[in-house]
This record gives structure tokens, sequence and C-alpha cells, in this order.
């Protein structure tokens, strides 16, 4: 499979006259100013300085929703990326936007240029959590979206995220799950933290909202991924993408953000795995082989999981083997245990 690569291109707040609670684009795109022509047209050719057709290229508008800037400014930005589309052959427009900002009369629009993707931000499927995020936009609005774009051949993408205002794990869980009944071809899980000059921020400091733990959100997230795996829909990314903006102590000021945090999410994921396998060998002394890589997995970030078997007096042990594929094997008083089958999003 070829690896993907992205050539963003944000458009910042342009189309969308709502603030949500969490909003502050500027700061969670690190982009503080609206890209002119110029601009684009630098920003694709640094990317593509060097091409070689060994990867899926995508040029993707972030930041804003895109179809609620004027027809004529998003013409603009659509004919200017076909261009670089035809010429290098690229893999075609990839946009995200609001769930109420499609119809058919813009996805007609779309339809002219070589879009491949619409993913909807759709944060959550519960009522009462739209409306404390001031969304401005019911459930209902998600679905009408989705019928749409499922009549055309667009890939559809839907974003989710957790910890929002009145939001709980069961909520989250329950919107995941609605999502994996809507067959997009991608997700991303965003967990929700607090920017500067948002809404959240003021409602942080009022103490009308606290915000998820980075452990809570981990585990949040480690019970929802798994069933986007399961239901084998690409996720494209679990917590938002680090930045120059986005870093605890400068756009951030609190929640569950970590540079490495679907790393983390992945880890709990594991550790979970190994103590199911523990808890159904009788608790059995387990000895576990794994190559590098996979070994560092096992024992987590800062040997966390390592030290809580330690602690726990778990008669668990990691051991590491040679090798560069992600092997892991089990043995247990001297035998090995053939018949363990790991999830291959484990691995």
């Amino acid at each position: 499979m070829k690896k993907k690569m992205i050539i963003p291109i944000f458009v910042s707040h342009q189309g969308c006259p709502n603030d949500c609670v969490f909003c502050n684009q500027k700061r969670i795109t690190g982009v503080k100013e609206v890209f002119d022509e110029k601009q684009i047209r630098y920003h694709i050719e640094s990317y593509l300085e060097g091409f070689k057709r060994d990867k899926v290229v995508e040029i993707a508008f972030f930041g804003g929703s895109f179809t609620g800037i004027s027809p004529v400014l998003q013409k603009k930005y659509l004919e200017l990326a076909a261009k670089y589309i035809k010429k290098y052959q690229l893999d075609g427009i990839r946009l995200s936007t609001r769930p109420d900002y499609i119809n058919e009369e813009i996805l007609k629009l779309l339809s002219q240029y070589p879009v491949k993707a619409i993913e909807l931000g759709v944060q959550s499927l519960d009522e009462e959590v739209l409306k404390a995020s001031q969304r401005n936009h019911t459930v209902e609005d998600v679905y009408k979206a989705v019928r749409y774009i499922k009549k055309t051949p667009i890939e559809l993408g839907l974003q989710m995220m957790i910890g929002l205002p009145k939001d709980t794990l069961e909520k989250s869980i329950q919107t995941a799950k609605k999502i994996i009944a809507m067959s997009p071809h991608t997700t991303r899980i965003y967990p929700t933290v607090i920017m500067r000059d948002t809404a959240l921020e003021k409602m942080y400091y009022k103490g009308i909202y606290q915000p998820l733990s980075l452990d809570e959100g981990i585990i949040w997230t480690s019970k929802i991924l798994p069933l986007f795996y399961e239901a084998d829909i690409t996720v494209l990314r679990v917590g938002l993408q680090a930045s120059e903006e986005v870093d605890l102590g400068k756009g951030v000021v609190a929640g569950p953000y970590h540079p490495a945090f679907r790393q983390l999410v992945e880890e709990k994921m594991l550790h979970e795995f190994i103590l199911k396998i523990y808890e159904d060998n009788e608790k059995k002394p387990l000895s576990i082989y794994a190559n590098q890589k996979m070994y560092q997995s096992l024992i987590g970030h800062k040997r966390k999981y390592l030290n809580s078997i330690k602690e726990q007096g778990l008669a668990i042990q990691f051991k590491r083997i040679s090798g560069e594929a992600a092997t892991i094997l089990f043995e247990s008083e001297g035998k090995r245990l053939n018949d363990i089958r790991i999830p291959k999003y484990l691995r």
C-alpha cells in the first residue's frame, strides 16, 4: 500500500460564521493569515519539490468550513488545486466542512473538480452535547449531509470529538457507533482541549467546564479507537497535530493534549490486551517476547506499564528479541501459546 501525503491549505475561519465553544482555528491550524493565490502556489510547490510518484498525494483544504466560503472563492481555490493535480497527476482534493454546509447545489459545484473526499466535522451525535458546544446544527443535519454525499462518488470522512461540554464516555461511544453505522471511508478522533481565546477557556476559568485529563483522554479513546479498527474504517488522526501554536502553555490552556497522543492510546490498548491474556491464562507466569519496536509499546511511555505490572506483582515478563517485523510471542511455564491471535491494529 502506498504512503499518503497531504498538502494542507488552511482556509482558517473563512466560511464559518459560527463560533463553537472550543474553536480557535488560528491556533489549532497554526496559521494566522488566510493564504492568497501566490502563497498557495508556493506552498504546493514546496511540497512537490523533487516529487516522485511513490505516494498517494492529495491537496487538502482544512481549517475552516470550505463549502461555507463564497462560491467565487471556492472556484478559485478548486481551479488552482486542479491545475496542480492535472500537471503532476496527483490523486485529488480533500476538504473539510460543517454538516449544515452540504447540499445538492454545493455538491454539484464540487463535482466539477477532482474532489476526492469530504470530511464533515460531526463532533458529536448527541443533541445535548451539540447544543452545549454551540454547534448550531442538529444531529439530523449530519444524517442529511451524509445522504447527500453518498449519492456522489466522493469519499466520506466523519470527524468526532470527545470530552465536549455535557459529554460522557457512553455518549462518545454511542457517537462512534453511529458514525460507524454510516460507513464512512475515514474518521478522525479529537479529544477536546481548551485553546486560548475561546468560549471554552472562559467556561474553564469560571468552573463551568472541566476538561478530560490526559489519562482520561487516553482511556476514553482506547475504548473508541478499536471500534473503528474492527469496522475497518481508516482513522486518519487521533489527537491534535503538534504545531508551534498547539503546545501546552502556548495555544493549549488545558486538556488531554500530547504530541504523541495516538501512540499513548495504542500502548494502552496493547496493555489491556496483555492483561486479558494473563487473566485468561489463569494468571500463570507469562513471558512475552517482542522485537524492539513492540517491546517499547509493551513497556509503555516512560516504562509506565512495566512499572504498573511490577507494582501489582503480576507474573508477566517482557523480553526483547531481534527482528524488524512487529512480532510478539507468548510463553507460559515453558510452553509456547500458539493460539493467541493479536488484532492486526495492535501489531
